[in-house]
Parts: structure tokens; C-alpha cells; sequence
């Protein structure tokens, strides 16, 4: 992987991270067209520079990280259901990972679901709350499991869940940063320990591209947070499911009219 290839993909994974649109797909879709998605250090890499993204909402967001007990228990019952099918389910998630078929189609039917969101929630916005009870984190978290389908967008199933609880849009999408920070801390320390107990390392120049994808995904997301919080507020989803189902569309054409797509 060069230089080029990763800052390309430490963009791409700080502007979709906390977008509705699919980090995960995104990063596939990139490394794949590259030709370099079957590299075990690239399905490392991937992972491992959401540590920057992370950073990025500690950040914008340290006040409310120093708020009260409370608000990590809230981020503890929401990050168990992924945490216990995460571990229960490792094998066949990383099966689905290397299959971009799998990304396409979820891309389309999560896009076709953001067109109809802000009606089905609009009463959210002028009577919803800004509160996360525990009963609603859990919901939240339940939410975040179907995340793991590949293309399914962590941000878009924890904000809708975060909607179908009553919040505001705004919360919804906070709730969901603050999510991100356990459950992809959790994501890249796992990789890193199986790498590890499997006797892997990484030599400089692979160390030199963690740190410099890192960096720039860090800085990226700090812009992208800011301006989709903004976006959102003014104008809700349906912008994000056009996107969705037109990169969705492409990528089944392309797949089996023009040529395969493959990861593996």
C-alpha cells in the first residue's frame, strides 16, 4: 500500500465514519477498486485508524465525557448487544466483509429506508426528547447489532434506533457518537490482539502508514462531525439515501455488467 492509498483511505474512513452511509462499505469499495483489499495489512489497516476517528469525537465532545457516572452506564447497556454478538458471530461477519455484493445491497435497502425516515419521525423534532434513558440505550445497542451486517452503517442504525426512541435528530446522532467511541475501541483492540496472538507484526514503513492514516483520519472527521450535526439539523436523511442507493445501484452494475468485484 502506498503513501497515496493511505491518506486516500484515512479520508474516506474520516468523512463516512459518522456519516449514515457505511464506513465499513466505503473502505471496501476503495481498497477494492485500488486492488489492494485483499491485503491482510490493509483489513488491519482499515480497522485500526478508527483510533483517529475516535479521537476526533473525544475531542469536540470531552464535556460530555466528563459529565457523571451515568452517562457510562448509558454507553455500557447500549455497547453489550454488540460486544456479545460481535465475539458470538466473528467468523461469519468477516465472511460477509469480503463480499461487496453484501455492501451494494444494503447500501440500496438502507437508502431506500432514509427516504422515508424523517416522515415517519418528523413528530421528533418538535416533541422529541434530548435524554438517553438506559431502556432506550439498550434499544439503541440492539440497533447497532444489525450494523454488522457490512454496508448497513453504524451511524445509520444507532441514529434511527436513537429515533424510533423518541429523540431529536441531533441527540440521535450525538448518542451515536458517544457510541462509537467504545464499540470501535473494542472493534480495533480485538484485531490488534489477534494479529498479535498470531504472531504478527508490523514493520516501519506499516507503522509509519497507521500513524499518518490515523492523523489524517482524525482531522477529517473532526470537520465531518461538525458539518453533518449542521446538515442534519436543516435538512434530515433523504440526501443520504439518494447517495446510498445511487453508490449501491453502480456498484451491482459495475459488479456484473462491466467487471467483478472482489476482495478476496
Amino acid at each position: 500500500m502506498s503513501i497515496f492509498e493511505t491518506i486516500l483511505l484515512a479520508i474516506i474512513e474520516g468523512l463516512t465514519e459518522f456519516l449514515p452511509v457505511s464506513s465499513t462499505g466505503h473502505m471496501i469499495i476503495a481498497s477494492s477498486f485500488m486492488g489492494i483489499a485483499a491485503d491482510p495489512f490493509v483489513k488491519t489497516f482499515t480497522v485500526a485508524i478508527q483510533l483517529g476517528a475516535i479521537l476526533s469525537v473525544l475531542v469536540l465532545y470531552w464535556k460530555r465525557f466528563l459529565q457523571s457516572v451515568n452517562f457510562y452506564v448509558k454507553l455500557a447497556i447500549a455497547f453489550v448487544p454488540a460486544a456479545v454478538f460481535g465475539f458470538l458471530l466473528n467468523n461469519f461477519i468477516d465472511s460477509l466483509l469480503e463480499n461487496v455484493i453484501v455492501v451494494a445491497v444494503t447500501l440500496v435497502l438502507g437508502g431506500v429506508v432514509f427516504l422515508f425516515v424523517d416522515k415517519w419521525f418528523a413528530r421528533n423534532e418538535t416533541q422529541g426528547g434530548e435524554e438517553v434513558k438506559p431502556r432506550s440505550a439498550l434499544f439503541i445497542g440492539l440497533f447497532q447489532v444489525v450494523a454488522m451486517i457490512p454496508g448497513v452503517s453504524r451511524s445509520a442504525a444507532t441514529i434511527i434506533g436513537g429515533l424510533t426512541q423518541g429523540l431529536t435528530r441531533r441527540a440521535a446522532a450525538e448518542f451515536s457518537f458517544f457510541l462509537a467511541v467504545p464499540t470501535m475501541f473494542a472493534a480495533t483492540g480485538y484485531k490488534l490482539y489477534k494479529l498479535w496472538k498470531e504472531g504478527g507484526s508490523f514493520t516501519p514503513d506499516q507503522t509509519q502508514m497507521l500513524l499518518i492514516g490515523n492523523v489524517v483520519a482524525f482531522v477529517v472527521a473532526i470537520v465531518a462531525i461538525r458539518g453533518f450535526i449542521g446538515f442534519l439539523a436543516r435538512k434530515g436523511f433523504a440526501l443520504f439515501g439518494w447517495y446510498r442507493i445511487i453508490l449501491g445501484v453502480a456498484l451491482l452494475i459495475i459488479h456484473f455488467f462491466i467487471f467483478p468485484l472482489t476482495i478476496a
